[in-house]
C-alpha cells in the first residue's frame, strides 16, 4: 500500500512538476521513498536557503513553481529568508516540510528540530501555510496551493506533514489534477472607462512591473496603439525589447523618469505594487497624474496601496490589456512619434543622471549582454545590479532578475541562477558581489553535480562597496566593509569549476566567449575598479 509520502510524490507529478530542491534528512526521508521511481529530479544544495533560492529562480525563469523539500525545524528556518524573497516579488514557490509527531506538537518537550509553531514561521512570507493532519487532506491541500499559484499573486506556499503521517498508508487518495483555473478579467464597465480614458489621452505613460512578466505580447500591441512609453520596473525589463521606441528600462524612482509620470495625462499600471524599491527610493512621494491613473492588478488590496486608482482594472495582466487593445480598436492607431520622443527623452535624461560610476556599471552590464545575447543575468546586491536596477536594457523577459529591490536578501544570485540554468537548459549569467557570493557560494558545487550551464561572475571590490560608499557620503567612518576575499578562481576550481580571474577586459570578454561555447559551469573572477573602465 502507498505511503502519504509516495503518494505526494505522484501528486507532484500530476501537477507537472519535473524538478525539486531539498537536503534529505531523517525527518523527510520518507519523501524519498518513491522519489526514485518517479520522473521528478532531485537536486540537493549544500544549504537549504540555497534550497529556496533555487526553487526562486527555477520559478522566475520559467514560470512554474518551484520546490523545495526541507526538515523539521531548522530546514524551514533556513528556507525563511528564501521564501521572504520570493513573498516580496511576487514569485510561485511550494516548500514542504516535516514537522514534528502529532502527539508531541506543541508540547516543548525538546523533541528534534522542535519549534513552538514552526508553520506560523512560515506563514509570514507565505500565502498561507497548512498542516496536513490526515492522509486525505493532502489533495484538497495541494489544490489550493496550485490555485494560489494559477489564479492569485503568486506567492510561496507551506505545506508541513507531520513525521508519523509521512508513512501513513495512504491509499485511496483522489490522484487528480482539478481543472486549471484561468484568472479573472476585468468587468466591461471599468474596461470601457479604460479605454475611454486612454484612448483619448494626448500623453499617455504605462508603467509595467513584474506581474505583467507574462504579456509581453498584449502589452507592447497596447502601448503602440497608444504611443504610449512603457516604463519597466526591475522585474519587468524586457517586455519591451531594448531597441523599441517606446522602451524605457529605468527606475521609476529617477527623477527624469518621475517628470515622465508628471507630464503624463493618463497613466496605466500593469502588474506593479507600486512600492518604495521601486517608485519611491528618493522620497519623491506616491506615483501622481494630472489625469486618470488605472491599475490592471490581480489582487484586490492592491488596489489601495501605493497608488489609488481612479478606474481600477481587477484582472490578469494579458487578458486584461488583450481586452483593452480589443476596445480601443474601432479607433485608429495614434500615429508614432511623440511618444517616441518622449521615451527618448527619458532614456537619455536618465542615462544622465544615474552618473559616470553607475554608468560605467550599466556599461559592464551592456558588455556581459553583448558577448552573450539573451542569457538571463541573475543578480545579488552589488554595484553592477544596482547600476543595472537603476537602469539596464533586459533583451528579453525573464532575462534580469535579482534581489537588490523588495525584500533584498543577499546571497540570492549563485543558487537562483543554478535554479534558473536547470530550468532553462542554457546558459545563465549569475553576477555577484565578493561580499554576497561568500553567502552561498558553495552551491557552486552544485552547477558541477548538475552539470548546469551557469557562468558565475564575481565583481570583487574586497568588500561590501556598496555600503562603504553610504558610510563615506553620510559621514560614517567605514568599520566592517572591509573583507578578507579568497581566490575566488581558486574556489572554483576547489569545487570542480573551469575558473579564472581575468587581467584585463579582453581577457574577460574571451572567458565569456569560452563559457558560452561550453557545457558546463564556469567561474570568471574581475576585479570592480577593472571593470568599471569597461566600455560595452
Amino acid at each position: 500500500m502507498p505511503t502519504l509520502g509516495e503518494q505526494l510524490i505522484r501528486l507532484l507529478e500530476v501537477y507537472g512538476v519535473d524538478t525539486v530542491f531539498g537536503i534529505p534528512g531523517v525527518h523527510t526521508v520518507e519523501l524519498y521513498r518513491g522519489l526514485d521511481r518517479s520522473a521528478l529530479r532531485h537536486v540537493t544544495p549544500r544549504h537549504e536557503q540555497g534550497a529556496g533560492f533555487m526553487a526562486d529562480g527555477y520559478a522566475r525563469a520559467s514560470g512554474r513553481p518551484g520546490v523545495a523539500f526541507v526538515i523539521t525545524g531548522a530546514g524551514l528556518t533556513n528556507t525563511i529568508t528564501a521564501m521572504a524573497q520570493a513573498y516580496a516579488d511576487s514569485v510561485p514557490m511550494l516548500v514542504i516540510s516535516s514537522v514534528n509527531h502529532r502527539p508531541v506538537l506543541g508540547l516543548g518537550s525538546g523533541a528534534l528540530h522542535e519549534v513552538r509553531n514552526q508553520g506560523l514561521i512560515a506563514a509570514q512570507c507565505a500565502a498561507f501555510s497548512h498542516t496536513i493532519m490526515a492522509p486525505e487532506q493532502l489533495p484538497a491541500v495541494l489544490a489550493r496551493a496550485f490555485a494560489v499559484f494559477e489564479g492569485e499573486r503568486p506567492r510561496p506556499v507551506h505545506i508541513e506533514i507531520p513525521v508519523d503521517l509521512l508513512d501513513a498508508p495512504a491509499d485511496g487518495l483522489d490522484l487528480t489534477r482539478p481543472a486549471p483555473i484561468f484568472p479573472p478579467v476585468p468587468a466591461p464597465e471599468p474596461l470601457a472607462r479604460a479605454a475611454e480614458a486612454l484612448g483619448s489621452a494626448v500623453r499617455p505613460l504605462i508603467l509595467a512591473g513584474g506581474g505583467a512578466v507574462a504579456a509581453g505580447p498584449e502589452l507592447l500591441a497596447l502601448a503602440e496603439r497608444l504611443d504610449a512609453p512603457v516604463v519597466m520596473t526591475n522585474n519587468a525589463r524586457g517586455l519591451v525589447p531594448p531597441a523599441h521606441e517606446l522602451a524605457v528600462p529605468a527606475s521609476p524612482s529617477l527623477q527624469a523618469v518621475r517628470d515622465l509620470m508628471a507630464g503624463a495625462d493618463a497613466i496605466l499600471v500593469v502588474g506593479s505594487e507600486l512600492g518604495p524599491t521601486d517608485y519611491n527610493m528618493y522620497g519623491h512621494g506616491d506615483v501622481a497624474c494630472s489625469g486618470p491613473l488605472i491599475r490592471i492588478e490581480i489582487d484586490a488590496q492592491q488596489m489601495r496601496r501605493g497608488g489609488v486608482p481612479s478606474i481600477p482594472l481587477l484582472g490578469a495582466s494579458a487578458p486584461a490589456l488583450a481586452a483593452l487593445v480589443s476596445a480601443l480598436e474601432p479607433a485608429p492607431a495614434k500615429a508614432a512619434g511623440e511618444g517616441a520622443k518622449r521615451a527618448a527623452a527619458t532614456r537619455q535624461a536618465a542615462l544622465e543622471e544615474i552618473g559616470p560610476e553607475r554608468r560605467a556599471d550599466h556599461a559592464f552590464l551592456e558588455r556581459i549582454r553583448t558577448r552573450l545575447g539573451d542569457a538571463p543575468i541573475v543578480g545579488d546586491s552589488t554595484q553592477a545590479v544596482y547600476a543595472g536596477s537603476l537602469y539596464y536594457a533586459a533583451p528579453v523577459p525573464r532575462s534580469w532578475f535579482n534581489a537588490s529591490t523588495g525584500y533584498g536578501s543577499l546571497g540570492f544570485a549563485v543558487p537562483a541562477a543554478i535554479g534558473a540554468a536547470l530550468a532553462l537548459g542554457r546558459p545563465v549569467v549569475a553576477l555577484a558581489g565578493d561580499g554576497g557570493f561568500q553567502f552561498t557560494g558553495l552551491e557552486i558545487s552544485v552547477a558541477v553535480e548538475t552539470k548546469a550551464p551557469v557562468i558565475f561572475i564575481v565583481w570583487n571590490n574586497e568588500g561590501y562597496g556598496e555600503i562603504k560608499h553610504y558610510m563615506q557620503k553620510n559621514g560614517i567612518v567605514p568599520v566592517g566593509v572591509d573583507l578578507h576575499t579568497p581566490d575566488f578562481a581558486a574556489l572554483g576550481r576547489a569545487c570542480g569549476l573551469k575558473s579564472e580571474k581575468a587581467a584585463s577586459l579582453d581577457r574577460f570578454d574571451a572567458l565569456l566567449d569560452e563559457a558560452l561555447a561550453g557545457a558546463g559551469p564556469v567561474l570568471i573572477e574581475i576585479d570592480g575598479e577593472l571593470a568599471r573602465t569597461s566600455r560595452a
